[in-house]
């Protein structure tokens, strides 16, 4: 089904005949995976936005790496404001991760350079005083908020491909750290790390596990 959306400047357009000029997208990208911060993006693009539309922009999760980087060069060159930020893997445990995302989101338009008069948020709301729109499947509808999603997955895919020179037994350049088959036997083999996300299931219930094993030894 989201194949047959179109992502288009409809929202946009709409937004600046009320009188919003400086329209910010905002999304998250690591939200379900097992490792590692949850990133959120906000961008600020220029009115018209006819060469992303042309250049083949939409949700990042349908499109390969190597456009995804291709059009996060394409964004960032042409956009107003750009802001990136994340979340570690502690303060998901500790918040949860609905909330951990919210926060993230919220950083990253505090990041703006420039201040937004409106926000387009991917099925979300934020804590900020900024009018928002909340577009359940932004990410495939509107292309601010497809711009926000690729910007932040190319920076948390290279993100993990960094981490993954450091936690190399864990393959983190492949799964990005979601939770396949490979990271889960990895995580059976090694044990997770201090960036894994204790309180995400299977993780949780092998800490669980192996305390109870220690008490038994004990």
């Amino acid at each position: 089904m989201l194949k047959q959306l179109v992502c288009s400047d409809a929202s946009e357009q709409a937004l600046r005949l009320r009188g919003f000029s400086r329209i910010a997208g905002v999304d998250e990208v690591g939200r379900g995976a097992l490792f590692g911060p949850v990133v959120a993006a906000a961008v600020i693009l220029p009115e018209s936005l006819e060469s992303l539309a042309e250049s083949g922009l939409k949700d990042s999760k349908q499109m390969s790496q190597a456009d995804r980087e291709r059009l996060d060069l394409q964004v960032r060159e042409m956009a107003l404001a750009v802001s990136v930020a994340e979340v570690d893997a502690e303060t998901i445990d500790r918040v949860n991760i609905y909330q951990a995302t919210r926060l993230a989101m919220l950083l990253a338009v505090r990041g703006l350079t420039m201040e937004p008069d409106h926000l387009l948020i991917d099925a979300m709301r934020i804590d900020h005083g900024c009018e928002q729109t909340r577009l359940v499947y932004g990410d495939a509808l509107s292309l601010s908020i497809a711009a926000a999603s690729v910007v932040a997955k190319v920076y948390r895919d290279a993100l993990m491909r960094e981490l993954d020179v450091v936690h190399p037994q864990y393959g983190l350049a492949s799964h990005k750290g979601y939770g396949t088959p490979a990271h889960k036997r990895a995580l059976v083999e090694h044990g997770p790390c201090v960036l894994h996300r204790k309180s995400f299931s299977p993780i949780g219930s092998m800490i669980q596990k192996k305390l109870e094993i220690m008490e038994v030894n004990n």
